[in-house]
Parts: structure tokens; sequence; C-alpha cells
């Protein structure tokens, strides 16, 4: 069985050049009540078959689970429909430390009418016990991912922090430098 990532690596074209939608995000994300949002990106890419994709991409970092994060990539998704009339993928990139909290979806269901609307959604924090490989791995997004990890290893531990960007700065400028 695919995961959601597989399956939406595998529809996309990476051939092709991808185009970031912000001018298109921020007429639907404006008028929206805001919680904590840091990053979310509207992405144009190209399936295999030619055909125009949009990817919701947002990265959700906070502390703690989020009552109304589910109904947020909801309303973001529906929004993109409404105003567009393109269905996007909509991928939650979680960044809390907490191992519960696991957001994949919106429903509810009312006499004659019902809504489920189901997302993606990656835990970095399920990347701790990955290490060997992300310290392998040639993807600067997995170097991201090892700085995060010691970022939450290391709070409130100053010293620590220190040594653990310079030993990740080091590790990255020596693969680069190769």
């Amino acid at each position: 069985m695919k995961t959601w990532g597989e399956e939406v690596l595998e529809k996309i074209d990476w051939s092709r050049k991808y185009e970031f939608l912000d001018k298109e995000f921020q007429q639907i994300s404006r008028k929206a009540k805001q919680g904590k949002r840091y990053a979310d990106k509207l992405v144009k890419v190209w399936g295999h078959k030619g055909e125009e994709l949009w990817l919701l991409i947002h990265i959700e970092l906070q502390a703690k689970p989020e009552k109304e994060f589910e109904i947020r990539m909801f309303t973001y998704n529906f929004r993109i429909f409404d105003k567009f009339g393109k269905p996007a993928i909509s991928l939650a990139i979680l960044c809390d430390n907490s191992k519960d909290w696991r957001p994949k979806g919106f429903s509810f269901t009312y006499p004659g009418t019902s809504l489920d609307f189901q997302f993606g959604s990656n835990k970095l924090l399920d990347y701790k016990d990955q290490w060997a490989e992300l310290e392998a791995s040639d993807n600067v997004f997995a170097h991201v991912v090892m700085a995060h990890l010691k970022m939450q290893e290391t709070q409130r531990k100053p010293k620590e922090r220190k040594e653990s960007k310079f030993s990740l700065t080091r590790t990255k400028f020596n693969r680069i430098s190769r």
C-alpha cells in the first residue's frame, strides 16, 4: 500500500518546471481567520499526462495541537476550488513535538448532507528514528529535518544547541565541498 506522499510524488512530472502561485494564494487566504500559520504555499506542477496539478503545502510550526487546524485546511482547499475551479492536493507538514497530534481530515454529517475532506500530513518528529538515513541523504530537506529535530532535542540546552548547529553545518559543508 502506497503512502499519500508516494502517491502524490508519482503523479508529478518533476522534469517540468513548477510555479509558485503566491498571488492566487493571497486571494484565498487574506480574509481567512489566521491561527499560527508560518508557511503556506500554493504550487502549480504538472502531471505525467501534461495535466496541471495544484498543491497546497501547509507547514504548521507550533508547540501544541490546534483545534481549528483541520477546518482551516478544508477552508483553504475549498477556497482554491471555489475561486479557481481547480482541485488542490493538500499536504500538511507538522513540526510540533506532540507524538499524538496527527490531523488528517475534516468531516461532518447532517441529515441528507455529508462532507469528508482528507489530507496528507507528514510529521517531522517521525524521522527521529531515521537519523542515519537523513545523514546519508544528499537531499537538502533531509538536512532541514535534521536541524529541526536537533532544535527540538536541545530546547533549553544552549550549549548543546550550539554544538549541534556547528556539527550539522560542518557535515553539510563537507558534503557540498566533495
